[in-house]
């Protein structure tokens, strides 16, 4: 029986959901492999819990889906949900702890949304200039 763990990310509005199974190091971003992902920054973003987990991955095949947001948003969700999947698929807690020291966000979610815009102004606290003169 292969072993297969599921995982989810979300930044945003952009979701991702990721799958794991035993295999020989693949990492496919919406069905495509990483190193074809653009643009660069996007997949530098992507690839840090890869290098950070080291020969760890070299076993392990990962699937990631993402929908909604934009690029960057998506890229943090992708990064979340490797980091999380690497943790949970190799019970490893001293790489847990490696990737809470570089960056917490990689295990856990951000929440911060953007607000709604209101009215009387363009966006969610800009309001109409007014001059009495």
């Amino acid at each position: 029986m292969k072993k297969v763990i599921h995982t989810s990310g979300k930044r945003k509005t952009a979701i991702a959901r990721g799958k794991f199974r035993e295999g020989k190091g693949r990492v496919r971003i919406n069905k495509r492999p990483v190193e074809l992902y653009q643009p660069e920054l996007a997949r530098l973003k992507i690839t840090e819990p890869l290098t950070l987990a080291g020969e760890l991955i070299d076993n392990v095949d990962i699937d990631v889906k993402i929908i909604g947001g934009g690029i960057m948003g998506q890229a943090e969700a992708a990064r979340m949900v490797i980091a999380k999947g690497l943790v949970q698929f190799t019970n490893d807690m001293d790489l847990k702890e490696k990737y809470n020291q570089y960056d917490r966000t990689m295990l856990v979610g951000d929440p911060r949304r953007s607000e709604p815009k209101k009215y009387g102004g363009r966006g969610a606290r800009a309001r109409k200039q007014k001059s009495y003169r």
